[in-house]
Parts: structure tokens; C-alpha cells; sequence
């Protein structure tokens, strides 16, 4: 009891401090701004448009790639066209792995090629391929009951994600059968795994994704297929018939490559040294054009920094826009941030990720003290604007969490997730997949979020 009335009176004391000798809230006294940040964003489609020219003449930005690098170049000249502060690249080293050529196909009962993507970090397959019968499982514990079967078989994991429920918790679920299926599959001898691809929603797409090797079982190629070709192999099999696939894959790892964390900045005016910071990565798979994953991360929080300055708006602390790279396949990005920046991680105010699609923004989560979190809701009270006030407990991503580790408070833009994963590591991420004034709506937010937290008297308790 004694815990909590200290607590409650902190939050008091911070919410009176935040109110400024005014005796105006944050939510009253940023109000009208939010307003004229928020008309901004939504009088054009900016965003889209550069989204649109980021993916299109690109293409997707793999690690390693040379459309990544170049990407990182246009952006930082763009940036700096823009008039941004302080525009620079900070060099990361990356892992470089290259999918080459790749195909499957079903050879009995009967023929029929069977779209596919090889899983990011398998090996290859031998230079004539692998054909052997399939065995159909439902999950790591159907595996480890029959296990005796495994042997010199391909393991197709065929565990449907749910069409009903938060899709980000339904992932989590499903994404670990593409993460750590080649290891379960090796152990019980089969000679290659496969996946249904982690999805709720199929056109027969194939979806690819990170997995990872044990050092102590065999390294056997993993690959996924599509949602309605699992679902057909398994009602073969249960009807007894014998499946057999062949597939051939001539992926490689090569030496890490050197890429770039892209900064570009709006410099605080009485406080430059204390930093808020917004972004997203800017690698992608190398499929599709990554535009929804994540290519509108990074442009929607760019576009934050070119309406604030705009609209003349330089708050006390400095905002800082950051694209990420290597988030997809190894989160380099993420850590060689912190690293680059961990002597400065007492003065960020507050970190901030775009990643989970720039589709209809609702609100934000937000790490950090009970105190902070007060503050934030009235942040957050002030997007009803373009109707995404909801602030909820736990924020963070991939790319922030190295740095929320140091004591930074974190957050993440939360949008609509209904249709995240039906394009998610897809060729079928692409900009038509965005609505421009949903863009518009994700830039706003993280304008609105990023001037108030970069201008307002308090820091944020840690």
C-alpha cells in the first residue's frame, strides 16, 4: 500500500510538473499543434509516393545486396536534399546469405510443381537434389511420437495458422516450426524439412523467413510451400497415398558484407544533445519489394521529420530518424545502434519503431516506468485526431530492444494487423498493398508522437 500511494503521488507530481506553470495538460497544451501536424500529413500522399520510388526503383534490399546499398544512398541524398540535419550512414557489418537458384515439385503420386522459398540461412540442397517421401506432421510433438518414420524422409510441417484471434500472437505460435523445424526434422533423421508457410491467407504464395542450424545435429535444407499445397499433401497421405517430392536448392552463406544505419535528423533547439528517436528498417527480404515490411516504416517516420519542418516546428530536443539495416535476417542494425550510440543512451528520451506495416495506425505500445506511461497516455490522447489514441502496456521491435535494454524507454506503432501476414516475406509486398491515406495517417502519428515527446518540459522517467 505504502508502494502504490508513493507511486500515485509521483504520477501526481508529473502530471503538475507536465502541466507547466500554464496549468495546461500536455494533452491542452499540444492540442492545437496535433491538430495542424495532423492536417499536414493527410493533405497529400508524400509518403506513398516515396514508398512507391523507394520499392520500384530498387526493388527489394537484402542483406548484403547491392540494391540495399543503393537504396541507403538515395535515401541519405534525399535526406539531405530534404535539408535534414546531420545526415550520415553508420557502417554495420551484415550477414550475406544468397538464396541462388531453387525449385520443387511433387513427383508422385503424380507431378505437379509446388511453389516454394527456400527458409533464409539453409543450406543447399546436393547439385542433383534431394527426392524422397514425404511425412506429414502437425507439430513438434506429432514429430517427436513418431519419429521412427522420419528417417531418410523430407518432414513437411503442416500447422495451419489460425484465421481467428491477434495475428501477431497466431504467428508466434506458427513462426516457430520455420525457425526451428530443419533442427527438430535432422534430429529424427529426415533429409530435408519443409513448412507450410506462416500465413493466414493464401493465393498460393510461398512465404520465406529466418531459420536457424544446432551446431550439434546435421544441416539439412528447409524450405516452405504454399498453405493449399501442404493441405494437399496431407489429405494425400492420410488417403494412403504415397507422396514424394523432389526439390533442389544451391543457397549459400557468404562473408559478412558491410552495409549502413541510415541517421538523419531535425536538430533540437535548447536541448540538442537529449534525442527522440523514430524509424523503421530499411532491408527487406529478397522477395517482393518490401514496401509494407519495411520500407514504410522508414518513409512514414522521414515524412514525420519533413512535415515538422514544414510547418516550422523545431521542438527543445532533437528528433532523430533512423533506418535500421538487417533487421530481416541477423538485427545488426539494432545492435550496432546501440553500440554507436550506447555513450549517449542517458540523453534519448524516448525510441520508437515502425514495423508492423504502415496500414491503419491505432495508437502505440509503450515500455517503460508507470510515471512514463502516464505521460505517454496524455501523448497518446492527443492522435484521436486521426484516430489512433489507443496506448496500451508493452512497446518495442527488433531494432529498439538492444537500446530499451540500456534503460531507454521504447515504443511501437501499433497498426491494423488483419492483413499483415497474408503479404508478409511474399513477392506479393508491394505499394499497392497500402492505402495512401493510411500512410499518411502512420506519418502523423509519429509526428505528432515525436514533436511532443522531443518538446515537452519533462523527461521521461526511466
Amino acid at each position: 500500500m505504502m508502494t502504490l500511494r508513493r507511486t500515485t503521488i509521483a504520477i501526481a507530481a508529473l502530471a503538475v510538473a507536465a502541466a507547466g506553470a500554464s496549468g495546461q495538460s500536455i494533452a491542452d497544451q499540444y492540442q492545437a499543434t496535433a491538430t495542424r501536424i495532423a492536417a499536414a500529413a493527410l493533405s497529400d500522399s508524400a509518403a506513398w509516393n516515396r514508398i512507391a520510388e523507394l520499392t520500384e526503383k530498387f526493388g527489394n534490399r537484402f542483406s548484403g545486396s547491392q540494391s540495399l546499398e543503393q537504396a541507403i544512398d538515395w535515401v541519405l541524398a534525399q535526406m539531405k536534399a530534404d535539408g535534414l540535419d546531420n545526415v550520415h550512414g553508420e557502417s554495420v557489418m551484415v550477414p550475406h546469405w544468397v538464396r541462388g537458384a531453387e525449385s520443387a515439385e511433387m513427383v508422385a503420386p503424380r507431378r505437379q510443381n509446388l511453389p516454394m522459398l527456400g527458409l533464409g540461412g539453409s543450406i543447399a540442397t546436393p547439385a542433383g537434389g534431394i527426392t524422397a517421401e514425404v511425412m506429414v506432421v502437425t507439430s513438434y510433438d506429432d514429430l517427436a511420437r513418431r519419429a521412427a518414420e522420419a528417417k531418410g524422409r523430407i518432414v513437411l510441417f503442416n500447422v495451419p495458422f489460425p484465421v481467428t484471434g491477434e495475428p501477431f500472437v497466431n504467428y508466434g505460435n506458427t513462426v516457430r516450426y520455420r525457425s526451428g523445424g530443419a533442427v527438430a526434422a535432422a534430429r529424427a533423421g529426415a533429409v530435408a524439412s519443409m513448412i507450410r508457410s506462416v500465413t493466414p491467407y493464401s493465393v498460393r504464395t510461398p512465404h520465406t523467413g529466418g531459420m536457424s542450424y544446432d551446431s550439434t545435429v546435421a544441416k539439412i535444407p528447409h524450405f516452405a510451400i504454399t498453405a493449399e499445397d501442404a493441405d494437399m499433401i496431407a489429405r494425400l497421405t492420410a488417403r494412403g497415398e504415397t507422396v514424394r517430392v523432389h526439390v533442389t536448392m544451391s543457397a549459400q552463406t557468404l562473408p559478412d558484407a558491410p552495409s549502413r544505419n541510415i541517421i538523419g535528423e531535425l536538430r533540437g533547439r535548447e536541448r540538442p544533445d537529449e534525442v527522440v528517436v523514430i524509424g523503421g528498417h530499411i532491408d527487406s527480404w529478397d522477395v517482393g519489394r518490401g514496401a509494407m515490411d519495411d520500407a514504410g516504416g522508414v518513409v512514414a517516420a522521414w515524412q514525420a521529420l519533413r512535415i515538422l519542418k514544414a510547418l516550422g516546428l523545431q521542438p527543445r530536443r532533437t528528433i532523430r530518424v533512423v533506418g535500421w539495416t538487417n533487421e530481416e535476417n541477423g538485427a545488426r542494425g539494432g545492435r550496432g545502434y546501440r553500440d554507436a550510440h550506447t555513450a549517449e543512451a542517458g540523453k534519448h528520451q524516448l525510441i520508437m519503431e515502425s514495423d508492423d506495416g504502415v496500414f491503419r495506425p491505432l495508437g502505440f505500445g509503450f515500455t517503460g516506468s508507470d510515471s512514463a506511461f502516464a505521460l505517454m497516455q496524455q501523448v497518446g490522447s492527443l492522435l484521436n485526431v486521426v484516430g489512433a489514441g489507443a496506448v496500451t502496456r508493452g512497446g518495442g521491435g527488433t531494432d529498439i530492444e538492444p537500446t530499451m535494454a540500456l534503460g531507454v524507454p521504447g515504443a511501437g506503432l501499433t497498426t491494423d494487423p488483419s492483413r499483415y501476414f497474408w503479404f508478409h516475406h511474399t513477392e506479393a509486398d508491394t505499394v499497392d498493398k497500402l492505402d495512401p491515406a493510411d500512410v499518411a495517417r502512420c506519418a502523423a502519428v509519429l509526428a505528432i508522437v515525436a514533436y511532443v515527446t522531443a518538446d515537452m518540459g519533462p523527461r521521461l522517467p526511466r
